[in-house]
């Protein structure tokens, strides 16, 4: 299934890492900026993700700059597996949820793997990127299959600060 631009995003009711769940997040209502950035990843295996992670989590001030009140990592990993990325990987101020399920991954249009080596799990989501609009609608969104290939922050930033500027509606809707 592939999620629309100007659709509302499918719901996300999962627990986070550290106490509560992201229905506390009330996404789409970002409280300091219009929008809520949602960061599907897909493991503590993944280097990748945690470089991507990691640099997410140092610069949450200057997302909250270019508009993103909320900003959620998710993953398909368990609680236990959630706590020890969250620790080992120093995400101090980023949100991350755990338990995604894989019918979920598929509503929000990622891929799903089975694991081809040791530490990884038997499922999980490849990554994606999706922001979400004040009234909780899709305004962009990134996919991959791969563990490479992703946005660069700046790129995401500089071009939210471009849509406010310049009201910039969502696009690929048609």
């Amino acid at each position: 299934m592939t999620l629309t631009p100007t659709a509302q995003a499918p719901q996300l009711s999962l627990p986070l890492t550290g106490g509560g769940a992201t229905e506390d997040l009330a996404l789409g209502t970002g409280a300091d900026g219009r929008f809520s950035l949602v960061v599907f990843f897909r493991g503590l295996h993944c280097p990748v993700c945690r470089g991507q992670l990691s640099e997410i989590n140092r610069r949450v001030d200057e997302l909250t700059e270019a508009g993103i009140g909320r900003v959620l990592a998710v993953s398909m990993e368990t609680e236990g597996r959630s706590k020890e990325l969250v620790d080992s990987w120093d995400l101090d101020t980023l949100r991350v949820a755990y338990d995604l399920t894989e019918e979920s991954a598929r509503e929000w249009g990622l891929f799903i793997s089975t694991a081809i080596s040791d530490g990884e799990p038997d499922r999980f989501n490849e990554p994606g990127m999706f922001v979400l609009d004040s009234d909780g609608s899709l305004l962009w969104s990134s996919v991959a299959s791969m563990p490479f290939g992703r946005p660069a922050l700046d790129d995401v930033m500089g071009g939210l600060k471009f849509v406010q500027k310049k009201g910039y509606p969502a696009r690929g809707a048609a």
